[in-house]
């Protein structure tokens, strides 16, 4: 049994821990397993050992690898969790069964345009910056839940949920607590939050899904 196949049953037994502890129902949190970088030979011994749900940060990246694989696994379900250039919008809609990151007017209107052109339609979660970081993408939390609410009004878009990368150097419990606040108050069922550091503590806060990479495939 490779690394990444040992890895990634480790990680599904603390998740499954994380579950207990928090109260939770076991099987309420998604494993996002975060593929970029990493190419079908690395990615192949995962999907076999079980794991169905896979991430990626760059819809060229992934255009490259997963046309393929999808073909030989069926029930793969891609979620797109790097930003969103509105020029990729049709390529998004194509490929990506979940997009995380709408976080801006001009995407909703392309993937509105995008989705009623293909009758494709992906989850769509909004990106929410936590921290106000602005070098890092993701709307405001203070105009969260109006954004939403306009995605639904205005666009059309079926929002299901809120996604959130917290400061790198901060304790990411306040902004898993603020994400989860937000959602109640958004209406949404998804929370998209924790990655390989602190995946458990978002489990503890109420995420649906966590999206872990290195800790699975090992540092790119």
């Amino acid at each position: 049994m490779g690394d990444a196949v040992q890895q990634f049953f480790a990680v599904k037994a603390k998740i499954a821990a994380a579950e207990r502890e928090a109260g939770r129902d076991a099987g309420a949190v998604t494993l996002v397993a975060v593929s970029k970088t990493f190419d079908a030979a690395d990615i192949s011994p995962v999907i076999e050992a079980g794991q169905r749900v896979f991430g990626e940060n760059r819809v060229q990246e992934a255009q490259g690898k997963w046309p393929a694989l999808k073909e030989t696994f069926a029930d793969i379900e891609l979620h797109l969790i790097g930003p969103l250039q509105s020029n990729k919008a049709k390529e998004a809609v194509a490929l990506f069964d979940v997009i995380e990151t709408v976080d801006r007017e001009k995407i909703a209107v392309e993937l509105a345009r995008e989705i009623a052109r293909q009758g494709r339609a992906p989850k769509l979660y909004v990106q929410v910056n936590t921290g106000s970081e602005p070098q890092k993408a993701g709307i405001e939390p203070r105009d969260a839940v109006a954004f939403v609410a306009r995605c639904r009004a205005v666009h059309g878009l079926g929002i299901e949920g809120l996604m959130c990368i917290p400061p790198a150097d901060e304790n990411p419990g306040p902004h898993f607590a603020l994400l989860e606040k937000l959602g109640t108050e958004a209406s949404v069922t998804r929370l998209s939050m924790g990655m390989s550091g602190d995946y458990e503590t978002a489990v503890a806060f109420g995420a649906t899904s966590v999206r872990v990479g290195s800790a699975i495939f090992g540092s790119r």
